[in-house]
């Protein structure tokens, strides 16, 4: 319907945040996803999956929409969080396993935004379970290969490497930024890209008082990737979500706010069992770094140089508008990358990655402290544990290529000299190890890599 934005968007007007439906268009691969607040703004979003795929029938037809249903839900959180109402419209019935997951996402996936914008606490709308929800998933049975999501970062390009070692690797990605199109390039693999368009009313409304921040939006690539796993024939979508993803950054409002929630192992799991009891067996969708930390990550990044100056993990490449191609050099992400990969790799090595030498700047030191949990929270950022950048600052200080520089020295003089000698010790860090669902032939290939 037409509609008119208003000039000034007062979020506690609206009661009902409804999520109309989904519709699929097989020749262009366009999913169009509706959204309303009450009867007076309407939404669409538009997700192009990746060119390229036979028109999906039969079973694969039925689990393609059933995992776009769940995207619909899922990508809702972006149009939710203009008002954050207090009710839910619903236009279909939901199986047990997946109201959990529904309910765990706008309310952990949300964290972070309630605490920020200074909500009353948590998000508390309820998606109810519905004894006439599909009862058993769709079965495929001729798919094959892994379909490995990348973002250009150094974790990605771990996980496709080690991928690649087990079974034939096709990369993906929703959009298609310099450091995806270079990490692709030097992988030499095939790339699926698929695009996504917000509406462009939440963009306006943004700059009208809506309330706004941050989603958790590797929950909605995980479903567009899975989508596009169907719908080109791969039986399994391969992650790069690391152990230290499940560390959240605070308490607050009876929850634990966690930056990176949707690359947490509690979202896998809410997703793995959404998916394959209410959804598509045959397809499955796993975490290959799970067992291990950013330490560890680096340390295997390290090791390969020729995507030394591909990567990009700063979030100045992904920005909606004016995203940037190089290290911003002063943001919680570059000090974390930087701090991580120093203890493998030399001065002049980084220098010629970052363009700068980020632990011999004196105005870096308090971001760097922070990141180690001293006298500050962890960043809303997706960093490491605390332990784990205190570990690099044990090894780094025993560098005789780093010691002395500005923020090792501040580290000697300070959180070094008073944490406690079993905490922040790199051997542990780098171990193999915790929940995870890794098949057994990637675990392997995981063991021998780091």
């Amino acid at each position: 319907m037409a509609q008119t934005r208003p000039a000034i968007f007062q979020p506690a007007r609206y009661s009902a945040f409804r999520l109309l439906g989904h519709s699929y268009e097989p020749k262009s691969a366009t999913v169009s996803l509706s959204y309303a607040l009450d009867d007076e703004l309407d939404f669409e979003e538009l997700i192009q999956l990746p060119a390229g795929a036979p028109e999906p029938a039969g079973e694969r037809a039925q689990a393609l929409d059933r995992v776009l249903s769940l995207l619909h839900l899922v990508a809702g959180v972006s149009y939710y969080k203009a008002a954050a109402p207090p009710r839910i419209e619903l236009p279909c019935e939901l199986g047990p396993a997946t109201a959990s997951l529904l309910n765990a996402v706008y309310k952990l996936g949300l964290g972070e935004f309630a605490y920020e914008n200074r909500l009353d606490g948590p998000v508390k709308v309820s998606f109810p379970v519905s004894p006439k929800a599909p009862s058993a998933p769709v079965r495929l049975e001729d798919s094959g290969g892994s379909l490995v999501p990348i973002g250009g970062g150094k974790d990605s390009i771990v996980a496709l490497e080690l991928a690649r070692s087990v079974s034939e690797v096709t990369l993906f990605a929703v959009g298609e930024r310099a450091p995806i199109l270079r990490t692709a390039e030097v992988a030499d693999l095939p790339l699926l890209i698929a695009r996504r368009t917000i509406s462009p009313l939440l963009l306006q409304l943004n700059g009208a008082g809506a309330l706004n921040g941050h989603v958790p939006v590797t929950a909605i690539v995980s479903l567009i990737a899975l989508a596009s796993a169907i719908l080109h024939g791969h039986e399994r979508v391969v992650m790069a979500n690391e152990r230290s993803a499940s560390q959240g950054n605070l308490q607050w409002g009876g929850i634990e706010v966690n930056h990176q929630w949707s690359k947490s192992a509690e979202f896998e799991d809410l997703l793995r069992a959404a998916v394959s009891q209410e959804i598509v067996e045959g397809v499955d969708y796993f975490s290959l770094l799970r067992p291990v930390g950013e330490l560890a990550i680096a340390k295997a990044f390290a090791c390969m140089p020729a995507y030394h100056r591909a990567f990009l993990s700063c979030n100045s490449g992904f920005r909606l508008s004016g995203a940037s191609e190089d290290w911003c050099c002063d943001c919680p992400k570059c000090r974390f990358v930087f701090l991580a990969l120093a203890p493998f790799m030399t001065p002049e090595q980084l220098r010629g990655i970052f363009g700068a030498d980020l632990l011999d700047q004196e105005s870096q030191v308090p971001g760097f402290m922070a990141l180690c949990g001293y006298r500050a929270d962890k960043p809303f950022e997706c960093v490491g544990e605390h332990e784990e950048s205190l570990a690099a600052l044990r090894l780094l200080a025993d560098s005789s290529a780093w010691r002395e520089h500005a923020v090792i020295r501040h580290a000697r003089a300070t959180v070094l000299s008073s944490a406690p000698t079993d905490v922040g010790q790199a051997r542990r860090l780098l171990e193999v190890n915790g929940p995870h669902h890794v098949p057994e032939a990637y675990l392997e290939a995981l063991r021998a890599r780091l």
